[in-house]
């Protein structure tokens, strides 16, 4: 139920937004009438300034003289918290008496103490600049000095207690540090005393670091050596049985290709010799050649000789490696014999070293600690020094010409927002009133034809997208359809006219006459459009030869019909632009052509241009079988609409039905059923269609279209 009501909310956003486009001027009328209502009254209401300070505070860190360094704090959390704390000492009663204090308020203003205090409390704010931690000290006032030297009162006045504070906290800081530095050089001296206990209780030799400190040393290095050494050796050795058991484990026949395979025999170039040679020698066989042949006695001695070499190479590399095995298993013993000496050495004095280490990392752990506190100290006895406060100021007080009350943007704002809520009630109204064509059902009500296919939004040429389109499905639906509405079989020259210009109907032509031809059939497309040719635009192919040519002079079909890249799809261009293009439509060599094209092709697919800006289009209504209208969707008025097919019908045309293009089908609710259905059936792998295995080379004409089987049916 909820995604429903979101579909309808998406699809009612979508047509309320075509009606405010469609009633511009409307909406901007009643916008400009209360807009400048909007100004005027801004204009006559009083005026105030405004003065702001930009500071940045920066929080007084905690030393943590156990830890060497600064307490963690509470991140964000506790940022909000430092910065709400600021704002009510900047207006506390203590901040603002230093303030009235610095400029003599009182005796300015003419007041007393607590009178000046209150009307302080109510013209200083202050805010936090958003996404910073940076304050706004702003006064309000009606005139601009008072505002602007209030605003650096109360600045100074909060600086100079703050100031105070951090000197304090600074020095009990500082003098704790002090403090905690003496008592951690007297630990370590206690630490390093036990350390050299530790090591001549045990035999330890052990001898200067670089920190002062002593180290030990032993014969431990050897013996981790010959431990490295003996680990080493094993894994060569088990190498090697793995390459010697490969070899064992396979007959003379696979002798060759495993141990070629192994790393460390040395023939693998040898061996893809051998490999490659017998490709070549299949090759030839394959080719015909005998085996008596000069050629094939010349490879099978080739690769006879290869064979034994490696054979022998192979053989070589057992033996090889069986040596090497023994001698790796000599090596093994000896080390072992080396660690196990070791190692009865290593176990007296292990409960020793244990010890000697834990006292020693307590002692490294104290002196990481002393150093940490040395360097917080000199980096607050350097901060002191440097920066004695925590207060930045990033802006002084100012004063701005313009007043910030009345608040021009926002009443002006406002004005807007009320402005456009009048027009667009207005464009709505009027929109109610609109008989433009708006649905599938006004089309079909008002023109008592079908929707033959609902084309969607910015849907491109078929033929330039790489893999399979879910788009197609969109025209394979306009296909089938044509077929049900049309009712003679023999019906397959159809001409596309539109209202008027823009509408896609050359887009739709084709795509169609692409997924015709995708399904095996040979379409023929005729650019009739003598007026602004586009169909050779979409297979970059010259426009210099064509109908008219044909038309005019005595050539033949042949020299007039290309073939495009996409099987089964033949194209016939508009040619040279005549001065009289309808003259030229209508004669008689025009009828026969149709009539010739209709016999040769399974469809014939005529493009046109708008039938209610030029005669073309109605000459060719009448000497086809149908006519297929595409209208753009919202663009077309329904007395529009009603006129494209009455001058269909005046000529004696037959209407087939209505493309309805470039509907945006995702975010129109009335249309989902129609994304649903071609994208479901979009194919997901292989082609759309299945082709037909024969192609026809573009010099030859396609044969009668009566050769087919009498059953075939067009889609």
């Amino acid at each position: 139920m909820q995604d429903t009501n979101q579909s309808e909310t998406a699809r009612q956003a979508i047509d309320y937004w075509q009606i405010l486009k469609n009633r511009y001027g409307v909406l901007l009328l009643t916008f400009l009438l209360v807009f400048l209502t909007a100004a005027v009254i801004t204009y006559v209401m009083p005026k105030k300034y405004e003065s702001i300070a930009l500071v940045e505070v920066k929080q007084i860190v905690d030393i943590d003289p156990t830890m060497g360094g600064v307490k963690g704090g509470m991140g964000a959390q506790m940022s909000r918290q430092f910065i709400n704390t600021q704002f009510e000492i900047i207006v506390a009663p203590e901040t603002l008496g230093l303030a009235i204090d610095k400029i003599q308020l009182e005796a300015r203003w003419g007041q007393d103490r607590k009178a000046v205090l209150a009307q302080l409390r109510g013209i200083v704010r202050t805010s936090q600049r958003r996404g910073t931690d940076l304050i706004e000290i702003s006064v309000r006032h009606g005139k601009k000095a008072e505002a602007q030297a209030i605003a650096k009162a109360v600045y100074e006045a909060y600086k100079d207690r703050r100031n105070n504070l951090e000197s304090s906290v600074r020095s009990d800081q500082l003098k704790a540090l002090k403090i905690e530095l003496t008592n951690q050089n007297d630990r370590i001296t206690l630490l390093r005393k036990r350390v050299e206990d530790l090591a001549e209780k045990h035999g330890l030799i052990f001898v200067e670091d670089e920190r002062g400190g002593k180290t030990i040393g032993s014969t431990l290095p050897l013996k981790e050596k010959a431990d490295n050494d003996l680990y080493e050796a094993n894994r060569k050795r088990d190498a090697v049985a793995v390459q010697i058991n490969k070899l064992l484990a396979v007959d003379q026949a696979d002798l060759i290709a495993v141990a070629a395979e192994l790393p460390d025999v040395g023939f693998k170039e040898d061996f893809v010799k051998y490999e490659d040679a017998k490709r070549d020698l299949e090759r030839m066989l394959a080719s015909g050649l005998g085996k008596k042949h000069p050629d094939i006695f010349m490879h099978q001695n080739r690769i006879s000789s290869l064979e034994d070499s490696l054979t022998r190479k192979a053989k070589y590399a057992k033996k090889a490696l069986k040596h090497s095995l023994d001698i790796l298993d000599r090596k093994v013993e000896g080390l072992k014999a080396v660690v196990e000496a070791y190692q009865s050495e290593g176990t007296e004095k292990s409960r020793g070293y244990s010890e000697y280490n834990m006292a020693r990392h307590e002692y490294d752990k104290a002196l990481e600690l002393k150093e940490g506190l040395e360097r917080t100290y000199n980096s607050e006895k350097t901060k002191t020094k440097l920066n004695p406060t925590n207060i930045i100021v990033h802006a002084v007080p100012q004063i701005n010409d313009n007043p910030v009350s009345p608040n021009v943007p926002m009443n002006l704002a406002l004005g807007a927002a009320v402005g456009l809520i009048f027009g667009a009630g207005i464009a709505f109204f009027l929109e109610h009133m609109d008989t433009s064509v708006k649905s599938l059902e006004d089309v079909e009500r008002f023109l008592n034809v079908s929707v033959l296919a609902v084309i969607p939004r910015d849907v491109g040429v078929l033929h330039k997208q790489s893999g399979l389109s879910p788009d197609a499905e969109a025209y394979r639906i306009l296909r089938t359809n044509i077929e049900f509405n049309r009712k003679n079989p023999e019906d397959n020259a159809i001409t596309v006219v539109s209202g008027g210009a823009g509408e896609g109907k050359s887009t739709t032509l084709v795509n169609l006459a692409y997924v015709c031809a995708q399904g095996g059939y040979t379409t023929l497309m005729i650019d009739a459009d003598l007026r602004r040719p586009r169909l050779h635009t979409f297979f970059d192919i010259s426009n210099s030869v064509g109908l008219t040519n044909y038309l005019t002079t005595d050539l033949l079909l042949e020299d007039v019909i290309l073939q495009t890249p996409v099987d089964n799809l033949y194209f016939m261009p508009s040619g040279i632009l005549p001065a009289d293009a309808a003259g030229i439509l209508n004669s008689r060599r025009m009828s026969e052509l149709i009539q010739d094209v209709k016999q040769r092709f399974d469809l014939v697919l005529i493009d046109s241009p708008p039938i209610l800006g030029v005669s073309d289009a109605s000459v060719l209504a009448s000497e086809v079988d149908l006519t297929m209208i595409v209208v753009q969707h919202r663009k077309l008025p329904r007395n529009m609409l009603v006129r494209v097919k009455q001058a269909v019908e005046n000529v004696g045309g037959q209407v087939v039905g209505v493309v309805l293009n470039n509907v945006d089908v995702r975010s129109d609710n009335q249309y989902q059923y129609y994304t649903s259905y071609y994208t479901y059936y979009a194919p997901t792998t292989g082609d759309e269609l299945p082709k037909q295995s024969s192609s026809i080379e573009s010099s030859q004409l396609v044969s009668n279209k009566k050769n087919q089987k009498e059953d075939e049916d067009l889609y």
